[in-house]
């Protein structure tokens, strides 16, 4: 293992005066945690879009490089692959560096993705670039996370964790809009270099103004583990990609793949229990014996394996069975993001007066109706009823997420705060690949079978998005029984993983013992 030296701590003075805030600690440290957030929730906004931001340009993409439906998704998968290979680290990263270095480190890497994309003169190229991309993003997520559970009283959470929704919920739901409008005016190339200036003055705009939260620890980096999960997660997310491949094609199969990936994951699993005893695991999985984080893991990744299955699909659905152009996609697209948005800080305030089941029960079954209602939809189905659907999904998935973000990972004790974030963002990325790889084999699939039945192809492909809708709707069952076993109000979800964390700070103690700026 790699010893990895903690870096020195700035000066308060280095990160501007405090005289200047009239008050108590209490309020000049809440003026700051709301300044932090704000750089870090803009950040995250601009690296998240990012994920569905390539959805729209697929048809556009197949034609430009000659490749396949099958071929053109990974450059979704990569992404999300890269950030479930990428997250398991930024447990052990984030308490080894400071909050700047942190946050230098994830715009760096997407800024220079993002101008590897815009320059991209052949599709590895793009894919390359998309996998630099994701390793930026793959560090704000978790970052944002941390720190927020870290600076922000749990009462308030709720409405906190409301507003960040706009940038780990809406943000890919937008993605789809924003790159028809683009895809519009002119080259697939603008979607990135549009963000290029964007993503510039984030960096500038935070190096100016965020400071550090908690103090660095010196640590060791397994290496083993870092290329068991990259082994895993790689190999096994590529064996789901596989399913139902035409052979001739070339590439792997599916079956060993998808059964070494999981032997690796397996291995990976292991090792961090045993680097447990010494508390130097890459990921620490003690998070996982909270059965309130647990539940909300699992309830979290099937809601967004599901959502991604939805938002690869239904732009195929639009330009290539209705005959939309990207423009008229996108607008079909945008309203349900922004309703997301607005719905945001609302569903925040109500699971602070009410708890969480009350909202998550009701959204679970609401999603389990729009995506029953998707798989039902034709060629014949009206541009309302489209939109109507993809808004309920929207209102659906702001129900979901903001409590369950919350009651999961609040859960959990402070020391397991940043490894928490970590591991649901890992999970999280590895099922929304999988809904991705295994809605498009079901479409693909499905398709081919009646094409081969003399059925056309516009027909054929309408008709395997159905299926593919079906898939959707069956994991949002599964979510809706979930969702009953959620606690019944935010004050259950104070559990640690052996019992009430006796190392966390009471909510009442003053803000110097929350944050500590360097």
């Amino acid at each position: 293992m790699t010893d990895i030296p903690a870096p020195q701590q700035a000066t308060t003075a280095q990160s501007g005066p405090l005289e200047d805030r009239a008050g108590s600690p209490e309020a000049v440290s809440e003026a700051r945690g709301n300044r932090i957030l704000q750089v870090l929730v803009a950040a995250t906004f601009v690296v998240i879009l990012n994920e569905t931001i390539m959805v729209n340009a697929i048809p556009r993409l197949m034609t430009e490089f000659d490749v396949t439906a099958r071929a053109a998704q990974w450059l979704s998968t990569a992404f999300m692959l890269t950030l479930a290979v990428v997250i398991p680290m930024t447990g052990w990263f984030l308490q080894r560096v400071t909050t700047r270095a942190a946050f230098t480190t994830a715009i760096s890497l997407f800024l220079a993705g993002t101008v590897l994309a815009t320059l991209s003169w052949t599709y590895p190229v793009l894919l390359v670039a998309r996998v630099v991309q994701a390793s930026g993003t793959a560090v704000m997520m978790p970052l944002l996370m941390t720190t927020l559970l870290t600076i922000v009283p749990a009462e308030r959470r709720g409405k906190t964790m409301g507003n960040v929704t706009l940038a780990m919920a809406v943000a890919p739901a937008l993605g789809p809009a924003v790159s028809g409008l683009l895809l519009q005016l002119g080259s697939w190339r603008w979607i990135f270099a549009v963000v290029l200036p964007i993503a510039g003055a984030m960096l500038l705009v935070g190096l100016r103004w965020l400071v550090d939260v908690g103090e660095p620890k010196p640590g060791s980096l397994d290496l083993v583990s870092v290329a068991l999960a990259a082994l895993g997660f790689g190999v096994f997310v590529y064996g789901l990609s596989q399913i139902g491949a035409d052979s001739s094609a070339g590439g792997l199969p599916a079956v060993p793949c998808i059964v070494v990936g999981l032997a690796f994951v397996a291995a990976f699993g292991w090792r961090q229990v045993r680097l447990q005893r010494s508390e130097t695991p890459l990921l620490d999985l003690r998070t996982l014996r909270v059965r309130t984080f647990t539940i909300s893991l699992a309830l979290m990744c099937l809601s967004f394996m599901a959502l991604m299955g939805v938002m690869i699909t239904l732009p195929l659905f639009l330009q290539n069975v209705h005959g939309y152009s990207p423009l008229m996609t996108g607008l079909l697209l945008m309203p349900g993001g922004l309703v997301m948005g607005l719905l945001g800080p609302k569903v925040g305030s109500l699971f602070d007066q009410h708890g969480a089941r009350v909202l998550v029960v009701p959204g679970s079954a609401l999603l389990v109706a729009v995506l029953a209602g998707f798989a039902t939809i034709t060629q014949d189905s009206p541009a309302w009823w489209l939109l109507s659907l993809h808004v309920l999904m929207s209102v659906a998935l702001a129900m979901i997420f903001t409590p369950v973000f919350t009651v999961g990972l609040g859960a959990l004790p402070m020391r397991l705060y940043s490894h928490g974030s970590a591991v649901l963002g890992t999970l999280q990325q590895v099922a929304a690949a999988m809904g991705t790889a295994i809605v498009i084999t079901v479409m693909s699939v499905r398709a081919a079978s009646l094409v081969a039945h003399g059925t056309d192809q516009v027909a054929a492909l309408s008709a395997g998005i159905r299926w593919g809708m079906a898939f959707g709707a069956a994991v949002a069952v599964v979510v809706l029984v979930l969702a009953f076993f959620m606690p019944a109000t935010a004050q259950s979800s104070t559990d640690g993983p052996d019992g009430p964390d006796e190392h966390a700070a009471p909510q009442d103690s003053a803000a110097e013992e929350r944050v500590s700026v360097a």
